[in-house]
């Protein structure tokens, strides 16, 4: 995988491109399971019939809502947003849900429907850097191509701060590679942490979502750091003296996180409540499950 998010962005073109399934960004799920109890005929026929009944937002509306507000308010020179829609509808059942996309005044314009096949071959031509979907093996599938993925869970979404977007990562696996983490699992944390003493100045190997934070650096960059619509945070379980590689390690990297929180172990639910994420990141199912009791969560189904 390359450490360069500009690799994942068409030639000549910096914005910020979010991949996003239809069953992440509307309220489907009566509708999938329809699907799921009597097949495609009858969800085909449902769509149809119900082609011009709007559909509700899903877990990832606001999230989206925000992303796209952020292109009406921007400044001059700032990075854009665009989000794209992949959807393994055909493009018959899809059009409740582009009506439903020009109800809500997204400004969504591209899209694929893949018919029931995987939608992630399509990621990397429009150019996108982050998938977000409900669908795990579509997840899995384009995290192991190489792209920041993650299955948006059932979860209670935040509404603290309407105004500004809030984003938050786990650290190891998600943010940064996986190395330490795994000597934490297979030898131990006094292991781990000595681990982390005796490598602190060696910047951290990039995780799967680096080039969704470098991305995110260019738009905050943009601003002074009071005067921006984007705010972020790491919530890791590390404490100190792990802490010291992190730091040094973002550092390096030259990018700029507004919020970091060692918890030492401690239920991350909480603190993300209490910094009001508008989305949280974390590829461990405990952390997941805590998460997602307070704000909505995407699983990272990354090892490397």
């Amino acid at each position: 995988m390359s450490n360069s998010p500009a690799d994942l962005l068409p030639p000549g073109d910096d914005a910020f491109v979010v991949a996003i399934s239809s069953r992440a960004l509307f309220d489907l799920e009566a509708s999938h399971a329809l699907f799921e109890r009597e097949g495609l005929e009858a969800y085909e026929a449902f769509q149809r019939a119900n082609e011009d009944s709007v559909l509700g937002p899903g877990i990832a509306f606001p999230l989206v809502h925000k992303l796209l507000q952020m292109n009406r308010d921007a400044r001059p020179g700032v990075p854009r947003v665009e989000v794209i829609l992949l959807s393994r509808n055909s493009s018959d059942t899809g059009l409740r849900i582009f009506n439903s996309i020009e109800h809500h005044g997204l400004g969504i314009i591209r899209a694929a429907f893949t018919n029931g096949a995987p939608p992630f071959p399509y990621i990397r031509p429009f150019g996108a850097s982050l998938f977000l979907s409900a669908h795990s093996e579509d997840v899995l599938q384009a995290i192991n191509a190489g792209v920041a993925a993650a299955t948006i869970l059932p979860s209670k979404a935040s509404s603290r701060h309407p105004d500004q977007l809030r984003i938050a990562f786990d650290g190891d696996a998600v943010l940064f590679g996986h190395e330490s983490e795994r000597i934490s699992q297979d030898e131990g944390l006094e292991a781990f942490a000595r681990n982390e003493r005796e490598r602190a100045a060696d910047p951290l190997s990039a995780g799967p979502f680096h080039g969704v934070l470098h991305a995110l650096h260019r738009i905050q960059a943009a601003y002074p750091a009071d005067q921006s619509p984007l705010r972020t945070a790491l919530v890791t379980a590390r404490s100190a003296p792990a802490h010291k590689r992190v730091i040094l390690t973002l550092r390096h990297w030259g990018v700029r996180l507004d919020e970091a929180l060692f918890l030492g172990g401690r239920d991350k639910g909480p603190f993300l409540q209490a910094f009001g994420a508008d989305i949280f990141f974390d590829d461990s199912h405990t952390n997941v499950e805590s998460a997602r009791q307070h704000v909505a969560t995407g699983h990272v189904p990354w090892r490397g």
